[in-house]
């Protein structure tokens, strides 16, 4: 089961005086409807039930979510290591103290980017 509701405040709710009342299989039939439902202490959200599918769900979502996260990193790493590589080149040092020793001339023009 997929989740229905994107905010905590959203989601069905059930007192926890109810899991005595209603007992475990009571509450895992709201949950096996709704798909989760937030425990409320003194109408204070105290905990979250889900069922095993949708916990299994939510653990795969955040490992995609972190593989898409160090797929990006790598690939800035690249982008930034290949710009910076320049640096390493024969005379490179010279080529940059040259450069900032002479004054820019930007004739009123703003410029930005590669020129």
């Amino acid at each position: 089961m997929t989740a229905k509701r994107e905010t905590l405040e959203t989601l069905p709710r059930t007192p926890a005086s109810d899991i005595k009342k209603l007992g475990w299989r009571g509450v895992l039939e709201v949950v096996q409807r709704e798909g989760q439902v937030v425990v409320t202490n003194h109408n204070r959200p105290e905990a979250v039930i889900v069922s095993a599918a949708e916990y299994e769900r939510l653990l795969q979502a955040r490992q995609d979510g972190e593989a898409r996260k160090r797929l990006a990193l790598e690939e800035l790493s690249r982008e930034w290591d290949k710009r910076l590589a320049c640096f390493n080149e024969p005379g490179a040092g010279d080529k940059l103290r040259a450069a900032l020793r002479k004054p820019l001339q930007l004739h009123g023009q703003v410029r930005a980017g590669e020129h």
